[in-house]
C-alpha cells in the first residue's frame, strides 16, 4: 500500500499509458481489505485536493466489499476520518466525495445499529454557523433518505424542521439547493396521514425559495423546485392536497413571465400539465380550469423565441398542454374557455393571435370531440375562413386544424365534404411550402373517412397529388403518399384507372438506397399495400411479387422506419393474398420475429451529476463492489429508440395477420410466435402491447381453423392457445394501465367467447366477471388517475367512452354462452352498470347502459324479470331523448324487456305504446329509430298480442315499413307480422294491400336473411290460398324485379 499515493497521482496525469498502468495496480490492491485504511489515510493527509477527492471516490466504490471484514477499531476510525473530512476539508468537491462514502457506509451501518452517533452529528451540523456544514448535512440527509428512508422514518418530524430551516436559509443559496434536493428525496417515503400533513408544511417554503431565486435570476434553483413538484404530483400519497391552488398560481405566474428563460417557463407549464393528467378532480374541485386556460391560451400566440433547437418553444409547450387538458379533464370545463378564446381572437390584428385562435381548436379536437361535434358548423366556419387569411402562419394553422377535425370529429365532419374539399384544394396551391404540406395533411386526413363522396373530386385530386408526388420535396412526397392512400381506400375500385401510374412512381422510390431517400421509400412501400387493398386482388396480384422482393431487400439497409412500413406492407399483402402468402412465410416470419426481438435501446439516465461523476468517468474498469450502487441514484429519465418501438408494433401486427390469413400453413411458426407475443403482452410501451393483444386473438383463430372443435368440445391444440391467450387477457384487465389496450382486450374476449364452446371458457368466467366489475366501478388500474388529492362527485369526470363501451360488451358476451346461468353474475354487475343510466350522466352513458341491459335480456330471457322495474322507467324516458342513438337503444330495450318480461312487463304496455307513438310520426327524422320502434312493437305483439290494441297499432307499424336502416330488425318485425297472418288475425288482413308491396321490397333486398325471406314466402302463399283473386291483383301490380324475387321465395314452399 506504500505506493498508493504515487498510483493516485499517476491516475490523474494526462498520459493514457500511465493511467492505465495505475488503474491495473489499483485494481490489484483493491482486493485487499487494507485498501480501506490506506485510502482513508490519503483522504486525510494528501496535500493535493484532487488526490483526496480521488481517494474518496475509490473508497466509495470499494468500501462495501470490505466493510464487514474490517475490525471494529477500523470501522470506527473510518467513520471518524470521514466525518472530519466532510466538515473540515477546505475543498468542496472533497467534502462532497467524502459525504458520498458516508452515505454508502451508512446504508449498512445505520440499520445494523453500528453508527448511532451519525444522525445526531448531522442534526448538529445542520444548525452550524458554517455554510459548508449546513450544506453537507442536507446533502447527507438527502442521500440517506434515498437509501435508508424507512430507518429514518421515526426522525421525519426532526428532518422536516431541518429542511424548513434549510429552505429558509437566507445566507446561502447552496444550502437552499441542498434542502430542495433533500425534500425531493423524502417524497417517496411519505405514507401516513401525519407524515402527509407534515410534508405539506414544506410546500410554502419551497415556493418562497423558488420565487426568491427567480427574482435574483437564479432560475436553475426554481427548476429544481419544479422537478420536486413533478414527483409530488405523481406520488400516490395525497401530498399536495389544499396546496394545489397555490402551486398552480405560482406555475401560472412563471408561465406568463416572458422575461424568464424558455426552459424555466416550460418546466412551469409541465407542472400544470402533470396536474391536469394526474389530479384532474382536484383542478375541477378548486375551479382552476378556466383560470389555467385563461393564462395558457395566450401563450399559443407567442412567437418562437428559442435560442437553440433543443429548447421547447413556449407556444409549442402551450399547445401540448392544451391537448393534455382536453384529454384529461371534463370537456364541459375545457371547451367553452378555448372556444371563447378562439372566437375573441379570430379577427385579432396580430396574425400570431389569429394563428393561436385557430390552432387552439385543432389541438383540443381529439379530447373534446363529443362536445365539438355539437358546435361543428360554427367551428368549421371559423377554420375555413382562416384558410383564406393573408398570413401564411394562419393558413398553416387552419390546415392543421382541419386535419385534426378530419381525424377526430368523425363521422360528422364528412357531412361537410362539399364545403371542405374545395377549400383544401385552393390551399394546395399556396405559395408557402409549409402551408402546402399542412394542406396535404388535411386532405389526407379528410379523405381517409370518405367513401363514394370522393368520386366527383377524384380526378382533380389525383392530378394534384401525382404532380406533387413527383416534386423534389421529400416532406411533401411523404404527405402526398398519405393522401393517395386515403383516396385509394375511399375510392376502392374507382381508383383502378390510376393504379398503374401510381405503382410506376412508387417502384422508383422503392429501389432507392440513399439514406436521405429511405423515409420516402418507407412510405412508398406502405402505399403499395394500401392501393392493393383498395383495388383488389385481381388487379394487384400480378405485380405484387416485384414489390414484395423490393420490400424484403429493404431489410438489408438497416433503417428502422423502412422495416416498420415494410411489415405494414406485408400485413396488407396477407389480407390481399390470404393463402397466396404461404410461399413467402419462410422469409417473412423470420423478418418479423427479428424485429420483435430487437434491442429497443432502453437506457436509464441516473442523476449522478457533479465533480465526482466527472472523476468516476475516468475510472474505467474499477467497478464498484456494490452491485446495487445505482440504487443510491435517482432515475431521472428513461430513453428509448422510438423507431424501434414502432417497428416492434408493426412486426407484431404482421405476425397476427400472417396467422389469420394463412391458418394451417402458419402452424409451424405458432410456438415461436406465442413466445414473442407473451413477452410483448407485458412490454413497457402500450403500442406494442396493443398489437400483441390483437395478434394473440388471430393466433387463436388460426389454430381453431386448423384444429376445429368436435362435438362441441374444443381441440387440445386450440385449448392450449386459448389458455395462453385468456391468461394474458385477464392479467391485462387487472394490471394494464393503458385504456386502449384494455379496450382491445375486452373486444377480443367478446370475440373469443363467441368462438369457443362454453366448456372451454367456463373456468375464466368468475375472474372475467370480477375484472368486469372493477371496470364498471371505474376502479381498474387503467382507470386510475392517482388523484388522491381530489374528492367529489365522480359524475363530474368523464370516463373513456371506448373503454366503457368495450367493457359493457363483456356482459352480453358472457350471457350469450351462459344463458340464464349468467343471472347471478349479472346481479353483482347490475348496480354499478345502472349508475351510468342516472339522469346526471351524459346521453352516451345512459344509452350504453340501456343497450347493455337489452343485450343481456336477449340472452338470459325470463331471468331479466327482477330488473324490469328498475330499467323500464329509464328506457321509457330515453325514448324521448334528443339523441337518436338513445331513442334507438331505448326502443330496442323496451322490446326485449317485453319479449321476456311476462306479466311484469305487461304492466308497462300502455306507457310503452304512448312513448313509442311519436317515433312513428313525421317528427321522427331518423330511420334507424323508426326501425327499432317497429322492432319493439313487433316483440310486444309476439309476447302478448292480446294486451295490445292491434287495430290502432298495426297501421302505424305497417306504415313505418319497409325497414330502411336497421335491417337486423327484420326477423322480429316480419316474423311478428307473418305470425299474425298465419293466425288469420282480422286486424292484419285489413292491411294486406299495404303489406304485399312491403314484403316484395323486403325479399328483393340483399341485406335480408334467407330465413326471413322464406317466412315471408310462406305467409304470402297462405294469403294466396285464402284470397286468390285479391292476391293476384296485388301481385300483378308489383314492379317486375320485386315480383320475381317474391315469386322465387314463394316457389320454395
Amino acid at each position: 500500500m506504500d505506493q498508493l499515493e504515487f498510483l493516485l497521482l499517476q491516475f490523474l496525469v494526462p498520459d493514457n499509458a500511465a493511467r492505465k498502468a495505475a488503474e491495473e495496480q489499483i485494481r490489484k490492491l483493491s482486493k485487499d481489505s487494507q485498501i480501506v485504511p490506506a485510502l482513508l489515510h490519503h483522504i486525510r493527509t494528501a496535500q493535493a485536493p484532487n488526490v483526496r477527492q480521488l481517494a474518496a471516490v475509490l473508497l466509495r466504490k470499494k468500501v462495501t466489499g470490505h466493510w464487514m471484514r474490517l475490525p471494529a477499531e477500523g470501522k470506527n476510525s473510518a467513520k471518524s476520518i470521514l466525518l472530519e473530512s466532510v466538515t473540515a476539508d477546505p475543498v468542496q468537491p472533497v467534502r462532497r466525495a467524502s459525504a458520498n462514502v458516508v452515505s454508502v457506509i451508512a446504508k449498512h451501518a445505520v440499520p445494523a445499529g453500528e453508527w448511532p452517533e451519525l444522525l445526531p452529528f448531522l442534526f448538529q451540523c445542520s444548525k452550524s454557523a458554517q455554510e459548508d456544514h449546513r450544506e453537507v448535512a442536507l446533502i447527507l440527509f438527502s442521500s440517506l433518505t434515498e437509501t435508508i428512508g424507512d430507518v429514518l422514518r421515526p426522525h421525519f418530524s426532526t428532518l422536516q424542521s431541518v429542511f424548513v430551516a434549510g429552505l429558509n436559509d437566507q445566507q446561502s443559496n447552496r444550502v437552499r439547493v441542498a434542502a430542495l434536493k433533500a425534500v425531493g428525496a423524502l417524497v417517496g417515503y411519505i405514507q401516513t396521514e401525519e407524515e402527509v400533513i407534515m410534508f405539506r408544511e414544506l410546500i410554502a417554503p419551497i415556493l418562497n425559495v423558488s420565487r426568491s431565486c427567480l427574482e435574483s435570476g437564479d432560475e436553475d434553483v426554481a427548476i429544481l423546485a419544479f422537478e420536486i413538484f413533478d414527483e409530488l404530483v405523481e406520488s400516490p400519497a395525497p401530498l399536495l392536497g389544499p396546496t394545489i391552488p397555490v402551486i398552480v398560481q405560482f406555475a401560472l405566474e412563471v408561465c406568463s413571465n416572458k422575461s424568464l428563460e424558455s426552459n424555466t417557463r416550460y418546466q412551469a407549464i409541465q407542472i400544470v400539465s402533470w396536474l391536469a393528467k394526474y389530479k384532474p378532480k382536484t383542478l375541477v374541485k378548486h375551479k382552476l380550469v378556466t383560470p389555467i386556460l385563461t393564462v395558457m391560451c395566450p401563450i399559443l400566440a407567442e412567437p418562437d423565441a428559442r435560442h437553440s433547437e433543443d429548447e421547447v418553444s413556449s407556444d409549442r409547450a402551450a399547445a401540448e398542454f392544451l391537448d393534455t387538458m382536453a384529454m384529461s379533464l371534463p370537456k364541459k370545463h375545457v371547451f367553452p374557455p378555448v372556444l371563447a378564446f378562439a372566437v375573441n381572437n379570430f379577427q385579432n390584428p396580430d396574425p400570431n393571435w389569429r394563428e393561436a385562435a385557430v390552432m387552439s381548436l385543432g389541438v383540443i379536437s381529439e379530447g373534446c370531440y363529443e362536445v365539438m361535434k355539437g358546435k361543428l358548423v360554427g367551428v368549421l366556419n371559423l377554420v375555413l375562413e382562416a384558410l383564406k387569411d393573408s398570413e401564411q402562419l394562419v393558413r398553416g394553422a387552419a390546415s392543421f386544424a382541419l386535419g385534426q377535425f378530419a381525424e377526430h370529429l368523425q363521422p360528422e365532419i364528412v357531412e361537410h365534404y362539399e364545403r371542405v374539399l374545395p377549400c383544401i384544394f385552393n390551399v394546395l396551391s399556396d405559395p408557402v411550402p409549409e402551408v402546402q404540406e399542412k394542406a396535404y395533411y388535411a386532405l389526407a386526413a379528410f379523405c381517409e373517412n370518405l367513401k363514394e363522396e370522393i368520386l366527383p373530386y377524384l380526378g382533380q385530386l389525383m392530378e394534384r397529388l401525382l404532380e406533387a408526388l413527383q416534386s423534389h420535396r421529400r416532406d411533401l412526397q411523404e404527405t402526398c403518399m398519405s393522401a393517395i392512400g386515403s383516396a385509394a381506400a375511399a375510392a376502392e375500385s374507382s381508383f383502378i384507372p390510376y393504379t398503374e401510374r401510381v405503382l410506376q412512381i412508387l417502384q422508383n422510390f422503392m429501389i432507392s438506397t440513399k439514406d436521405e431517400d429511405l423515409p420516402v421509400r418507407a412510405r412508398a412501400t406502405e402505399l403499395v399495400g394500401i392501393v392493393g387493398l383498395a383495388v383488389g386482388k385481381g388487379v394487384i396480384e400480378p405485380v405484387l411479387p416485384n414489390f414484395i422482393e423490393a420490400a424484403i431487400a429493404g431489410f438489408t439497409l438497416d433503417f428502422s422506419e423502412l422495416r416498420e412500413y415494410s411489415h405494414g406492407f406485408f400485413s396488407n399483402v396477407a389480407e390481399i393474398l390470404e393463402e397466396g402468402l404461404v410461399p413467402y412465410l419462410p422469409r417473412l416470419v423470420p423478418l418479423a420475429l427479428a424485429s420483435c426481438n430487437l434491442d429497443d435501446g432502453t437506457a436509464l439516465d441516473f442523476d449522478d451529476s457533479g465533480d465526482e461523476a466527472d472523476m468516476s468517468n475516468g475510472l474505467g474498469g474499477l467497478s464498484s463492489d456494490d452491485e446495487n450502487e445505482s440504487d443510491n441514484k435517482r432515475v431521472r429519465n428513461i430513453s428509448v429508440r422510438t423507431g424501434v418501438l414502432d417497428e416492434k408494433a408493426a412486426a407484431t401486427q404482421a405476425l397476427g395477420l400472417f396467422a389469420l390469413h394463412t391458418k394451417k400453413a402458419f402452424m409451424p411458426y405458432m410456438e415461436d410466435c406465442l413466445k414473442v407475443l407473451k413477452k410483448h403482452a407485458g412490454y413497457f410501451h402500450e403500442d406494442v402491447r396493443l398489437q400483441a393483444m390483437i395478434a394473440l386473438q388471430h393466433l387463436l383463430t388460426a389454430t381453431q381453423a386448423t384444429f376445429p372443435s368436435q362435438n362441441n368440445r374444443i381441440s387440445p391444440e386450440s385449448k392450449h392457445v386459448l389458455d395462453t391467450v385468456m391468461d394474458i387477457y385477464l392479467r391485462a384487465l387487472n394490471e394494464d394501465d393503458d385504456k386502449d389496450t384494455v379496450s382491445q382486450v375486452c373486444s377480443s374476449i367478446v370475440d373469443v367467447i363467441k368462438s369457443v364452446p362454453l366448456e372451454a371458457v367456463q373456468q375464466y368466467i368468475v375472474k372475467l366477471s370480477e375484472a368486469t366489475l372493477m371496470l364498471l366501478r371505474q376502479e381498474a388500474v387503467c382507470q386510475q388517475t392517482g388523484d388522491t388529492d381530489g374528492e367529489g362527485d365522480d359524475d363530474d369526470l368523464e370516463h373513456d367512452d371506448i373503454l366503457m363501451d368495450a367493457a359493457t360488451d363483456l356482459l352480453p358476451a358472457m350471457a350469450s354462452c351462459m344463458g340464464g346461468g349468467f343471472e347471478p353474475i349479472f346481479r353483482q354487475l347490475f348496480e354499478p352498470l345502472m349508475k351510468f343510466a342516472t339522469h346526471s350522466r351524459p346521453p352516451n352513458d345512459r344509452t350504453m347502459a340501456v343497450a347493455c341491459v337489452a343485450e343481456v335480456a336477449k340472452e338470459i330471457r325470463h331471468e331479466i324479470v327482477p330488473y324490469i322495474d328498475t330499467v323500464m322507467p329509464i328506457a321509457l324516458k330515453e325514448l324521448s331523448s334528443p339523441e337518436p342513438t338513445n331513442r334507438r337503444n331505448a326502443a330496442y330495450c323496451v322490446g326485449e324487456l317485453c319479449l321476456h318480461g311476462g306479466e311484469t312487463a305487461k304492466l308497462y304496455y300502455m306507457s310503452i305504446l304512448t312513448a313509442l307513438h311519436p317515433l312513428f310520426t313525421d317528427r321522427e327524422t331518423d330511420d334507424g329509430v323508426r326501425d327499432n320502434a317497429a322492432g319493439a312493437v313487433a316483440r310486444m305483439i309476439k309476447a302478448n298480442a292480446q294486451a295490445i290494441p292491434l287495430s290502432q297499432v298495426l297501421p302505424a307499424l305497417v306504415g313505418a315499413l319497409p325497414l330502411k336502416e336497421d335491417i337486423e330488425e327484420s326477423e322480429s318485425v316480419y316474423g311478428s307480422l307473418c305470425g299474425l297472418i298465419f293466425a288469420s288475425h282480422p286486424d292484419i288482413l285489413l292491411l294486406i294491400p299495404q303489406l304485399v308491396p312491403i314484403f316484395a321490397q323486403t325479399v328483393a333486398s340483399e341485406d335480408v336473411k334467407p330465413e326471413v325471406k322464406s317466412l315471408i314466402g310462406q305467409a304470402v302463399n297462405q294469403l294466396c290460398l285464402a284470397y286468390r283473386e285479391q292476391m293476384q291483383g296485388l301481385l300483378s301490380a308489383l314492379p317486375p324485379q320485386e315480383a320475381s324475387a317474391l315469386g322465387a321465395v314463394m316457389g320454395q314452399h
